[in-house]
């Protein structure tokens, strides 16, 4: 019995140890670029390109609410001359799943040139869209589009790959799956962690040409 209730409290304290390391990490990642993160477009800094990060595509190329909102927020940018071009990094891994291009439709439809569009079809995690931005489209100068969950992870990663972008925040919308996509974050910030401190490379350093 005495070594059940040990087994009992040392598992109660891993699970204690495990939250306070998972908060933890995500206060220092928040504080780390709080200074880099907009949510008034008015107090913004312009920037020569908007990042926009890549999140699903529906079979018929529809924008997932959480990627619309990315996209249109980038866009109000784009109208206001905040940003003067787009960087679309998404997942096109298959000919039958393509984020980016759908993202390039929908701006097209909205009226922006083709000419101010860069894609990035081998944005295939956060870490692998912010280290193409600038090792692969020498991006210097840039917003990072994307929800507030999402923005503290994206810039910290690249704050530490030298790319000294700042972020703005899409529609603070509510999604049906925002607490699984905040609990999907926090552990994401141990995959981030990882990838800097082993310095990894991204999924493919080439720049694909449709």
């Amino acid at each position: 019995m005495k070594l059940f209730r040990k087994l009992i409290l040392a598992f109660a304290l891993f699970v204690i140890i495990g939250i306070l390391i998972i908060f933890g990490l995500e206060a220092y990642i928040q504080k780390e670029t709080s200074n880099l993160i907009y949510s008034e477009i008015t107090e913004l800094p312009s920037a020569k390109t908007g990042i926009i990060l890549g999140a699903s595509v529906h079979a018929d190329g529809k924008l997932s609410p959480i990627l619309q909102d990315r996209v249109e927020t980038a866009y109000q940018l784009y109208q206001q001359n905040k940003i003067e071009n787009f960087l679309i990094s998404g997942d096109h891994r298959t000919d039958d799943y393509d984020e980016v291009n759908a993202i390039k439709n929908y701006l097209i439809e909205k009226g922006v040139s083709a000419q101010d569009i860069i894609l990035d079809h081998s944005g295939f995690d956060t870490y692998d869209s912010m280290f193409r931005a600038k090792a692969v489209f020498e991006i210097e100068d840039a917003i990072v589009i994307t929800q507030k969950f999402h923005l503290p992870r994206s810039l910290y990663i690249a704050k530490n790959l030298d790319a000294s972008y700042r972020g703005f925040e899409a529609a603070p919308l509510a999604y049906t799956s925002s607490e699984t996509i905040k609990r999907r974050e926090q552990l994401a910030n141990f995959k981030a962690i990882w990838e800097l401190i082993t310095n990894q490379k991204p999924t493919t350093l080439e720049n694909r040409i449709d």
